[in-house]
């Protein structure tokens, strides 16, 4: 997911500093990958050029007497932008040249021999399988929904290991090797 439409979106809930935005997107979208203050900050800037956020002037404003801070609010032109990129279907990804793949060919070609890194590639999926599953139990509704849709990736995967290991000595051949 683009970093600038969840900030947008997080903008279009109310105002809000670079910092607080951070935190939310931590807490909604970077349960295993926290956005970092550099990239929230960057594109608070590049959003801002593009006239999709603006500095927000508010009468109550931070007197700590530490640094600046920014508060920035969406504008019409951001919420547009938030609009189209929400009502626009996302592009099936075709995984044509996925890393399974490449490892399996590159096995073959390198000594003849896939199913070992086949059958070790399966014991990763399922012990992964399984930390999702202990993680889901004490999940949150939210976060479930994001550990079931890396389960299914990885149940999809598993089927193509299954499907690719019973394919193996027609692969070989196809490939003349």
């Amino acid at each position: 997911m683009s970093a600038q439409y969840a900030l947008l979106g997080l903008l279009e809930l109310a105002p809000n500093y670079g910092y607080e935005l951070k935190k939310s997107y931590d807490k909604l979208f970077g349960k295993d990958k926290p956005i970092l203050s550099g990239q929230v900050y960057s594109t608070l800037s590049r959003l801002q050029r593009d006239g999709k956020v603006q500095e927000y002037e508010d009468q109550y404003t931070d007197s700590s007497g530490g640094p600046e801070r920014i508060k920035y609010v969406i504008t019409n032109i951001g919420r547009q932008s938030l609009d189209k990129w929400l009502e626009t279907p996302e592009e099936p990804a075709s995984q044509l040249q996925a890393a399974l793949y490449f490892k399996t060919v590159l096995a073959l070609l390198r000594g003849g021999e896939a199913a070992t890194y086949l059958d070790n590639q399966r014991h990763a999926h399922i012990e992964r399988m399984r930390e999702l599953t202990r993680k889901r139990r004490e999940s949150s509704l939210a976060d479930k929904l994001l550990v079931d849709y890396a389960i299914f990736h990885l149940e999809a995967d598993l089927r193509w290991i299954e499907m690719t290991s019973s394919r193996l000595t027609s692969l070989k051949n196809e490939l003349h090797i």
